[in-house]
């Protein structure tokens, strides 16, 4: 990454309708602490 952060020391989440971690992303930046699935397909799943 350019800023020098590796992608290892990203902050991450488990998802809790596929269990599978998931990473910190920039679209997230804002509203991380109100992230719980990994994506939208995860979302309609629960």
């Amino acid at each position: 990454m350019p800023n020098g952060i590796k992608k290892s020391d990203l902050p991450s989440k488990l998802c809790p309708a596929c269990q599978r971690p998931f990473t910190w992303r920039k679209k997230w930046a804002r509203d991380w602490q109100n992230v719980v699935y990994c994506s939208d397909a995860c979302r309609k799943k629960r």
